[in-house]
Parts: C-alpha cells; sequence; structure tokens
C-alpha cells in the first residue's frame, strides 16, 4: 500500500469512528475524538458535556466501547479516556448537535441560528458562522447563513484556530445539512494590529524646565 493511499485510509476510518461515536453519545453532548497511535496501542480521548453518560456504571459502557473500536474498526488495543468539555459553546460538534436537536422540536430555523450565534460569540469566540441548508420555507433547497465576528478562510490560522462541524438531520421536508464554524478565541492572526500608547512628553524627556 502506498503512503498516500494509507493516508487516505486512515482519515476515512478517523471520520466513520467520529461519526459512529456523534451518532452514539450525542445525548451525553459528544464534542469529538482524538485518536493517537502508540507502539503500545491506541490512545483515545473522547470530549463530552457529560462523561459519565460514557464511561457508564463500574466502567461497563466504556469496555464495550473499546471492543467494538477493535473489532469493527480496527484499531488495535484501544485504551479510551473521556475528558470533559469545560464550555461546550465553542465546540463545534456540541452546538451543532444542538441546532440539529431544535430543529427536530420543530423550532423556526432563523430563530436557531440567531440564538445558536450568540451563544457561540457571548463564550468569547472571535468568530463564527452557522449554515442551515435544506427545504427551509418553499419545496427548493436553500441556504441560511448567520455570521459574526472573524473567520479566516485560509493560511495558518484558518488550519490552527477554526474548528467545524457538520451533521443532517431528517425531518418532514426532507434532510436538513447543519455546519457550524466556530474561531478559537486565542486565535492569533498574522495581520493583527496592536496599539501602544506613547509616553507623555514630560517622562520621554526625563524633566522640565523652570525659571530661576
Amino acid at each position: 500500500m502506498t503512503y498516500v493511499k494509507h493516508l487516505i485510509n486512515e482519515s476515512i476510518r478517523r471520520a466513520e469512528i467520529d461519526e459512529f461515536l456523534w451518532r452514539e453519545f450525542e445525548k451525553a453532548g459528544y464534542g469529538g475524538v482524538n485518536i493517537v497511535k502508540t507502539p503500545l496501542g491506541t490512545n483515545v480521548v473522547i470530549y463530552v458535556v457529560r462523561p459519565g453518560l460514557i464511561i457508564g456504571r463500574g466502567g461497563e459502557t466504556i469496555r464495550n466501547l473499546a471492543k467494538i473500536l477493535e473489532e469493527k474498526f480496527n484499531l488495535p488495543n484501544p485504551q479510551i479516556s473521556v475528558a470533559e468539555i469545560e464550555v461546550p459553546e465553542l465546540n463545534p460538534h456540541v452546538m451543532a448537535s444542538r441546532i440539529a436537536a431544535a430543529l427536530r422540536r420543530g423550532i423556526h430555523f432563523r430563530r436557531i441560528g440567531f440564538w445558536a450565534l450568540n451563544q457561540i460569540m457571548g463564550a468569547g469566540a472571535l468568530g463564527a458562522e452557522i449554515t442551515i441548508s435544506g427545504k427551509l420555507r418553499t419545496e427548493r433547497a436553500r441556504t441560511e447563513k448567520f455570521r459574526d465576528g472573524y473567520i479566516p478562510k485560509s493560511g495558518e490560522p484558518a488550519m490552527k484556530y477554526v474548528r467545524k462541524a457538520v451533521t443532517h438531520v431528517y425531518l418532514k421536508p426532507g434532510i436538513f445539512g447543519v455546519q457550524v464554524t466556530i474561531v478559537s478565541p486565542e486565535a492569533k492572526f498574522p495581520d493583527e494590529v496592536k496599539l501602544i500608547e506613547e509616553a507623555a512628553a514630560g517622562e520621554e524627556t526625563g524633566s522640565t524646565q523652570s525659571g530661576g
């Protein structure tokens, strides 16, 4: 197997694992997974709002999950740990799930979009964009975007500080797509301008003249 094909297969497997975990633990506030291979096996860190729902009574749920990851997704010796998400509003997976749940309850998409945007920006995000697509009001599919702040589209800041999540909702009119993009509050941009106050004139000269 070539190196490129290996990378493609690994990316597909990681996407499948992410989709599986999101589907299984959406009620736990699933917020993403980090998978790192080690000489002794595979370290799997799952980020959730409510860790207890993944750990289960006596660790039963997490043991069953490790078995599934090993047998179904061919992860060698998976060692699973669960990390609690401190600020759910800054996690795109969590917010996409909340938007999807609100759509299922029949709440108008515009109300959901503005509510979610305010929640994200209120939590300190430097930028956010929410995209809801589908048969929103007519028989023809369309897309509505709700955006605030600054969102880099390319370069290192976009790769380092911008996080995205996409989910789909099955409703009576059809399938609705939800995409949430969030810029971390810790983001640093190369074109960021910092203003430095100049010292007072008297402080610069260090002395003042007086008549004698």
